[in-house]
């Protein structure tokens, strides 16, 4: 079976040094909050182009204290996509504020300018923008946009590390920007992990305090709202190995993904458009109506599927009939179609063939 990821593959080039660096901290006796967090946290805003980045335990939790940070408050309305697997609205809900959903672009899958424009008038405090599946958003139009509507962005590149537009990276456009390190992401720690990046000296602080129970110096806490959520020794010294790989890692996605979009020939699949360093390609992800059919032509071709993501977050369960009304006609015609393709660095020439010849040989 050609896996959606294979990590021990993807790892293996750098083993010798990923050991070493465990080895490291495990003879240092300092595990949290020491030397390899502070190293990693000042080359990564480096590489992001930002003055600031703070180290956190996940991506959600990014999400969650950014908003907290800049204050988001109980009833507070905070925008966001319903496409991408509830992470950003249950850091909005964790805050006690009100998520609103708008709708996604047809092509790009990500947040629709035009729709996010049209929700203004409730008076959002924030938005939540994911760059969804490694390719940016129009981030900058948002970003202008919502700063004539007095309304902050916070950008989730979770899915995204590295993708830039025009020499700017992703999570500095925005107000704020969160990044989740989880072992599938582009930019992948050996557990959880995440951090939050800015330019504004004061956020930055505040997120400091908020990620260590809201302390402005130990045991003294100052800040309603903390956690304990610290990016621990081990994983900092496991990212900052693996930072210098990002970019080349993205390169091979990206021609990984142009195999496909030129190979994949069949009139039942949708495959997604092409951009240059704007896209790195966390998720290849194509469409179809008939994917349950797909799905299991794929599987027994020996592909591995995926589904990024089956249900809107606002007709998820654990909301009941609180969001009956809510219709994002885009967002729910991608849940019903979209279905993710292996692509990972590691995948060999006779993998993408394979897949490549599995997805035209498909009839419904």
């Amino acid at each position: 079976m050609i896996a959606i990821n294979d990590l021990a593959r993807n790892h293996l080039p750098h083993q010798e040094e990923l050991r070493d660096a465990c080895l490291r901290v495990l003879a240092s006796g300092w595990y949290v909050l020491g030397h390899e967090v502070a190293r990693f946290e000042r080359d990564f805003a480096a590489y992001c182009g930002t003055n600031h980045c703070v180290g956190v335990a996940n991506g959600t939790d990014a999400l969650e204290i950014a908003l907290r940070a800049i204050e988001i408050k109980p009833g507070d309305k905070v925008l966001t996509t319903a496409n991408s697997g509830m992470y950003a609205t249950i850091a909005i809900t964790a805050c006690g504020a009100e998520p609103v959903f708008v709708d996604v672009d047809p092509l790009t899958m990500n947040m629709a300018p035009d729709a996010l424009r049209m929700v203004f008038g409730m008076k959002p405090r924030a938005v939540i923008v994911p760059h969804l599946y490694g390719r940016m958003a129009e981030i900058e139009a948002i970003t202008r946009a919502s700063h004539q509507a007095g309304v902050f962005v916070i950008e989730d590149c979770a899915q995204a590390h590295g993708a830039r537009r025009e020499a700017k990276h992703v999570g500095s456009i925005g107000d704020i920007g969160c990044f989740s390190f989880y072992p599938t992401k582009n930019l992948g720690a050996l557990g959880d992990g995440g951090a939050i990046v800015t330019d504004n000296a004061q956020w930055a602080e505040r997120i400091r305090q908020l990620r260590q129970y809201g302390w402005s110096s130990k045991y003294r806490c100052e800040l309603t709202g903390g956690c304990n959520s610290r990016l621990d020794e081990l994983q900092a010294a496991v990212l900052a190995v693996k930072l210098p790989w990002i970019d080349t890692q993205n390169a091979a996605r990206r021609k990984i993904a142009n195999h496909y979009h030129q190979g994949i020939a069949n009139p039942n699949i949708i495959a997604p458009r092409r951009e240059s360093e704007s896209d790195v390609v966390h998720l290849y992800v194509i469409r179809s109506s008939h994917r349950a059919q797909l799905i299991s032509h794929l599987t027994e071709a020996g592909v591995q599927t995926d589904i990024h993501y089956p249900l809107p977050d606002y007709r998820q369960p654990v909301f009941g009939e609180r969001f009956a009304e809510v219709h994002l006609p885009t967002t729910e015609l991608l849940a019903n179609e979209i279905l993710t393709l292996p692509c990972h660095p590691a995948l060999s020439e006779e993998e993408i063939s394979h897949v490549i010849d599995a997805c035209n040989r498909f009839s419904p």
